[in-house]
């Protein structure tokens, strides 16, 4: 019975069009191509006016010691603005990325990237949110941590593995920013 239909059923019909199929292709290539160049121009447009921005200082030395937490770097972004993308210094690109609260700063060592150090007397606060800079997670999936570079005020969000440890950062990063604040308080 199976051997019938089988036997019934008409072969596929043969491609007798290939110039139009080939032009098809290529229309088709091409305006991928052209998505990826505009999307590349706009982030180089985008870097270009954002030149203004300091290059942020680095860590230094490799993670170690306790306290080193993998996760995920989502971006940097204006304050604020979560879609306003911080592109220069490779502060708006996703890598992987090892995070220590020390007692100069948040230590981010970055696969793929450049590492950071956001200085501890540049923190302004950190807390929990849904997304940053066009990703979108659970409910208080990132860590949002606000500082200031050359001026300018930027949320930079970060994503632990795991959920206990993006507790353990958030209030260890809060502590350091109230920290400052005394020092600061103090000073003046």
């Amino acid at each position: 019975m199976i051997a019938s239909l089988l036997a019934a059923e008409p072969g596929s019909a043969p491609v007798t069009q290939w110039p139009l199929r080939i032009l098809l292709v290529l229309v088709v290539v091409a305006v991928i191509g052209l998505v990826l160049l505009g999307m590349r121009r706009g982030w180089k447009r985008r870097a270009r006016s954002q030149g203004e921005i300091p290059a942020p200082p680095e860590p230094g030395g490799e993670p170690g010691g306790g306290g080193v937490v993998s996760g995920v770097f989502v971006g940097s972004t204006s304050h604020g603005d979560w879609l306003d993308r911080i592109v220069v210094h490779d502060l708006g690109v996703r890598s992987r990325v090892d995070i220590q609260v020390r007692s100069d700063g948040v230590a981010l060592w970055r696969h793929g990237a450049r590492d950071v150090l956001i200085p501890a007397e540049s923190l302004r606060g950190a807390g929990l949110a849904r997304g940053l800079a066009g990703k979108a997670y659970e409910r208080d999936g990132v860590l949002v941590v606000t500082w200031e570079l050359g001026g300018r005020l930027i949320d930079t969000g970060l994503r632990a593995d795991a959920s206990a440890d993006q507790s353990v950062l958030l209030e260890s990063i809060q502590a350091l920013s109230a920290e400052q604040g005394r020092a600061g308080g103090m000073a003046r």
